[in-house]
């Protein structure tokens, strides 16, 4: 007796399907070529999650770059004060304190000053 892969390949390309809904014209209804841009969508998706991390860190350095301008320091100045001084705040916490409380942020600043 003859087997069918009619389940299991329906069942196989209903997931790339799925996983390729919204995307542009064949690439979402053609299996072979869905099947392709899922692929190359899960490898941009996996490089991109540690891009991010880069990408979130340049953010937060130019946010304290600008607020320690504002006090008359530069970034690299700010930072290496703050290590001399042992201040251990990480960048994340330091951007948070320069849009969302300023006033701290510059207390801070002067604090690294002395």
């Amino acid at each position: 007796m003859r087997v069918t892969l009619s389940v299991a390949r329906k069942k196989k390309h209903n997931k790339i399907h799925k996983l390729s809904k919204g995307f542009w014209g064949a690439r979402s209804r053609w299996y072979k070529i869905a099947k392709e841009a899922v692929a190359r969508a899960h490898r941009y998706a996996y490089i991109s999650r540690r891009l991010k991390k880069r990408d979130f860190r340049a953010l937060w350095i130019v946010r304290i770059n600008a607020a320690c301008r504002l006090s008359g320091l530069t970034y690299s100045q700010f930072i290496s004060k703050m290590k001399g001084k042992g201040i251990e705040l990480n960048r994340k916490i330091l951007a948070e304190l320069a849009i969302k409380d300023p006033s701290a942020f510059n207390s801070l600043v002067e604090k690294v000053k002395e």
